[in-house]
């Protein structure tokens, strides 16, 4: 793990903001191309994106205060003070972006459940960069494991789960697919919005599948904040996509049911 990228004695380089930067400039770079498609302002857009970012931010240092208050708090100083009292809870962050992104929308006059299909795969693409940047600065420590892939961090004892990589490369592929799933969109093969909810799904799956690998988590009368939130979510997500593909999923039951009715029918003529 490499906390310092580059160490200059006066001035040091931190691996983890290199990719926090990497993570804004692709995601905007896609974000970009995508809001090329449509007949939206990109400075409009943009002022959006801004706007999240700070809801997000507040929203996300909010929820990780709350959810630690003992050690905070009502001191306001220590809720500015991030860098001498770390902490930020995700969803939080995307409970606040989210939460501004619509009301922005709203002012703007834009259809929200249009303009979120354009946002989720720089998301998901920024989101990846970051996990990369948590994995080689070592900023999420993993719980121990004795399997061959395994990693040393920096001021902890044993060989240590890659789970920081694993979610990127979860995310990476997610943000394909969504890019792929909003070209199919336009063709009008699918609604409107039908990418928050794959994006709602993925990124529960993600933290429900490899909270327990993490060393630090955010907890709620003794539990996983993480993996209950994930939970209700992945839940919500899925029932959802059976919802949606209901006509689909009753025409293949019927075949299906078809064919083992008609081959018990062969098997009982035969004897």
């Amino acid at each position: 793990m490499l906390p310092v990228l580059l160490d200059l004695k006066f001035f040091k380089i931190y691996t983890f903001g290199v990719f926090l930067v990497l993570a804004f400039f692709w995601g905007s770079f896609l974000l970009w191309k995508n809001i090329r498609l449509t007949s939206h302002r990109e400075d409009e857009i943009f002022d959006g994106v801004f706007l999240s970012l700070i809801g997000g931010l507040f929203t996300a240092r909010l929820v990780y205060v709350l959810l630690n208050f003992k050690e905070f708090g009502f001191d306001v100083i220590k809720f500015i003070l991030i860098n001498g009292y770390p902490g930020l809870s995700l969803y939080g962050g995307l409970l606040g972006g989210v939460g501004t992104l619509f009301l922005y929308a709203m002012l703007k006059k834009m259809k929200f459940t249009e303009l979120v299909d354009y946002f989720v795969s720089p998301l998901f693409l920024a989101i990846a960069f970051g996990k990369l940047g948590s994995f080689f600065s070592g900023a999420e420590v993993a719980t121990k494991t004795k399997l061959f892939l395994a990693v040393k961090y920096v001021g902890f004892d044993g060989f240590r789960h890659l789970t920081a990589l694993y979610e990127a490369l979860v995310f990476f592929f997610a943000a394909y697919l969504s890019y792929r799933v909003l070209f199919e969109i336009r063709k009008e093969r699918y609604t409107h919005g039908f990418l928050l909810p794959i994006f709602m799904w993925f990124f529960s799956f993600n933290y429900f599948v490899f909270d327990k690998l993490k060393e630090h988590r955010l907890l709620l009368l003794g539990y996983s904040f993480n993996k209950m939130v994930s939970m209700i979510l992945l839940l919500t997500a899925s029932f959802y996509f059976v919802y949606y593909f209901r006509s689909l999923i009753k025409h293949y039951g019927q075949k299906a049911f078809k064919k083992i009715h008609l081959g018990s029918k062969g098997k009982t003529g035969k004897g």
